[in-house]
């Protein structure tokens, strides 16, 4: 079955309510939802996403070989991503609000080292500019004087962090205050029988082989669950 969840009732038997209408019951659920990437709520960010705008340097890297791109955040992912591109592109922009990164040291050393990637400290990303229907440009504001300053690039990668998939459980109460829902070892929430796995749950690592053993923990213990 596929489809949006717009909430989850409690109970001995616990409903699931679809964006369609239709209403799932069962003993037991499992949430693993996962996380949205944060955008950057900027002009043309939507528009232009798939046409330069993405959110996956893995996925879309290799289209940018020999061309500029910019990445946008400070953290580990921003920095390990802008590694990565530094294979493909010409040049890797990197634009962060502060002027230091949040980065592990590590990671950090290589970019300074990496003589393919600019960092561009203090600056803020205010519109994506297109050409011929692609990213052509981006727009960038100086945090403290204000200025304005427009740089070309083919591509732009946000990567400011992300948010849990699970506006349809807040009303659970089992979330906490950014939206991950908090579990305990067994993976169960405090509404019995509802369990949670992966990057949804309020956790330190948020990685695929994490991810999995999250979901052996949840899959066993709705079973003992449902045999009593």
């Amino acid at each position: 079955m596929y489809g949006d969840v717009n909430k989850i009732e409690d109970g001995e038997i616990k409903k699931v309510i679809s964006s369609d209408g239709n209403t799932y019951t069962a003993h037991t659920i499992i949430i693993a939802t996962g996380t949205k990437e944060r955008l950057l709520n900027i002009p043309n960010e939507k528009e232009l996403t798939g046409k330069g705008v993405s959110y996956c340097a893995v996925c879309d890297g290799a289209f940018f070989k020999n061309q500029v791109v910019t990445v946008i955040g400070g953290g580990n992912s921003a920095l390990e991503e802008s590694l990565y591109l530094s294979q493909f592109a010409s040049q890797v922009n990197i634009v962060i609000r502060r002027d230091v990164f949040r980065a592990e040291p590590i990671i950090q050393e290589k970019i300074e080292n990496e003589p393919k990637i600019h960092v561009i400290k203090k600056h803020l990303p205010v519109e994506i500019l297109a050409e011929d229907g692609k990213v052509g440009a981006i727009v960038l504001e100086d945090v403290e004087t204000k200025e304005i300053t427009t740089i070309e690039t083919k591509a732009v990668f946000p990567y400011i962090g992300a948010d849990p998939n699970t506006d349809f459980a807040k009303d659970l109460g089992i979330t906490d205050e950014q939206g991950y829902i908090l579990v305990d070892d067994h993976m169960e929430t405090k509404a019995k029988g509802i369990y949670a796995a992966g990057d949804c749950i309020d956790k330190v690592l948020r990685q695929v082989v994490t991810a999995c053993g999250d979901g052996a923990v949840a899959a066993q213990s709705a079973f003992h669950y449902i045999k009593g």
